[in-house]
């Protein structure tokens, strides 16, 4: 085992799965994470963090370094160190960043009744609840760009969240005015630079780009219309994250309503289809 994979070891030690939001039953010989739950927290196959541990995988990406500093609610100063060990270059400041602080990580991990995802400047998504997964269709079945919100609305739009007219032109408004806001902040990112530009390949994207519209995200009620539960309807809201580019886009749904009983229904069956 080299220095990265006793670094990630002693890390998934001292995680207990509590405090990362998964259910505590059973005996276990360790307080702290199993490979297994790591791997499902970090949206890697488990063989792949064996092979990490055990010093048999080389260079991991930017992105599973990432999943994994997030699994392990690692500090910043971890997370970069967790970079050198890699033998990567630290995140730099001037690109868009997937990392979610700890106190973040927490407040998803409390929020287990309400569907929501954490997206970054760029409106990439970077990790959801299994509720979020359940009631839209599940973004780990998605890669690159196809988890962005942004790329996936104008590319390949789904057909589970029901907008009107209106909600359609605010919601491409919201985005592109975002969209700009990170270009000025991070114009040296180039991911950041390579979506917009293939989204410039678009009509409608192109023609909002090229004029002065501003828009701004704002609570809002949606329909969702899901192949096993049916049609409701749900409140959004977008969160920002202070101090960070992070939004939080979460739903809910007022307690005894019909929104509220279609959640429990998902909460039960999550992924699997109805017979």
């Amino acid at each position: 085992m080299g220095e990265l994979g006793r670094t990630l070891h002693a890390w998934r030690d001292r995680v207990t799965p509590a405090r990362a939001g998964l259910p505590v039953g059973g005996r276990r010989r360790a307080p702290g994470l199993r490979r297994e739950e790591l791997a499902q927290l970090a949206g890697l196959s488990v063989d792949y963090v064996v092979r990490l541990e055990q010093g048999r995988a080389e260079s991991p990406s930017v992105q599973v370094l990432s999943a994994l500093a997030r699994a392990l609610r690692l500090s910043d100063a971890e997370r970069n160190h967790l970079f050198v060990l890699a033998g990567e270059v630290e995140p730099s400041p001037g690109r868009v960043s997937a990392y979610i602080p700890p106190g973040v990580q927490r407040i998803v991990d409390q929020l287990e009744g309400a569907p929501l995802c954490v997206c970054d400047a760029a409106w990439t998504m970077i990790t959801w609840n299994s509720l979020f997964a359940a009631m839209t269709g599940d973004p780990s079945r998605w890669h690159g760009r196809q988890r962005n919100i942004i790329y996936r609305h104008f590319t390949a739009p789904g057909d589970r969240i029901v907008q009107t007219p209106d909600q359609q032109r605010e919601f491409r408004n919201a985005m592109v005015t975002d969209l700009r806001a990170s270009l000025v902040r991070y114009p040296h990112d180039p991911e950041l630079r390579a979506l917009i530009e293939e989204l410039r390949g678009y009509a409608e994207f192109a023609r909002l780009w090229e004029q002065p519209v501003t828009g701004f995200h704002r609570s809002e009620r949606k329909t969702i219309r899901h192949p096993e539960v049916g049609e409701f309807s749900i409140d959004c809201d977008v969160l920002a994250v202070p101090g960070s580019d992070l939004r939080i886009v979460v739903y809910t749904a007022a307690p005894g309503t019909e929104a509220a009983e279609k959640l429990r229904l998902l909460s039960v069956i999550g992924l699997q289809a109805l017979t």
